[in-house]
């Protein structure tokens, strides 16, 4: 087992992919068949990563799942969940897995790409399962989380040089903060097709993230401005307790 380096800040980079995803309350209904995470430092480097297929959603709500926005896709998930390349769990199972490695790396501040959808959908579920006995998937003042599209809005819509990329190679009509067009510049491909698959978002969205502080220029990473209190002992003593009882 590899000794982690504590000089490091480490973070998790998470995503999500949701069923509800047709209507207009998008954001208020939605819920988690595919959950991704991975450990990340602010230069890119992957320490860990879980993918997830979530079995509450997955297959124990088949008429949700008609409504899946990448509907299309669920053949491919059948088909790699049969030769053993995903991994199905409930979600009490990848929460509590979650919180363990984030323990792990003394992790306090969570990413995601559009980070109102993934905070609100890990919520949803949560609230969905318990009868709303449960209202977060985080224990409030547990985490920070920072939306690498504010990040990108910050710093890479600013660059002339993304600008042009966007105009002249990709034929839009401005730049914009899609996770496939920043990583698209980032990798100089413009014919690179984002996944949609939680997971391999994730690594794409963490490489958004550490171009941006490569940057090293000023930016805004809260999906929040308001801060967060420190957790009390009690707050402290709910989260160490999710690895025996992943229910409260």
């Amino acid at each position: 087992m590899n000794t982690i380096d504590r000089r490091r800040h480490y973070f998790l980079c998470i995503d999500t992919e949701a069923t509800n995803c047709i209507g207009k309350n998008i954001q208020a209904d939605a819920l988690p068949y595919d959950i991704g995470f991975a450990v990340q430092d602010t230069h890119g480097t992957i320490y860990e990563k879980h993918s997830y297929v979530n079995s509450d959603i997955f297959y124990d709500e088949p008429e949700l799942m008609k409504s899946a926005y990448y509907a299309r896709k669920l053949p491919r998930y059948h088909e790699e969940i049969a030769c053993g390349l995903r991994t199905v769990a409930n979600t009490w199972e990848i929460r509590r897995k979650m919180f363990e490695v984030m323990e792990k790396y003394g992790i306090k501040e969570v990413v995601a790409h559009n980070a109102h959808f993934d905070y609100t959908v890990l919520n949803n579920i949560v609230k969905y399962l318990s009868g709303s006995r449960v209202r977060n998937w985080f224990p409030f003042g547990m985490v920070e989380w920072w939306d690498s599209l504010n990040m990108a809005k910050s710093v890479m819509l600013k660059m002339p040089t993304y600008e042009k990329f966007c105009v002249e190679e990709l034929g839009l009509p401005k730049a914009n903060a899609k996770a496939e067009t920043l990583y698209r510049f980032i990798i100089k491909d413009p014919d690179f097709i984002e996944s949609h698959t939680a997971l391999e978002d994730v690594l794409i969205e963490s490489q958004i993230v550490a171009y941006c502080y490569r940057q090293h220029k000023e930016m805004r990473k809260k999906l929040f401005t308001k801060e967060m209190p420190e957790m009390t002992p009690f707050q402290l003593a709910v989260f160490m307790g999710v690895r025996n009882n992943p229910m409260i």
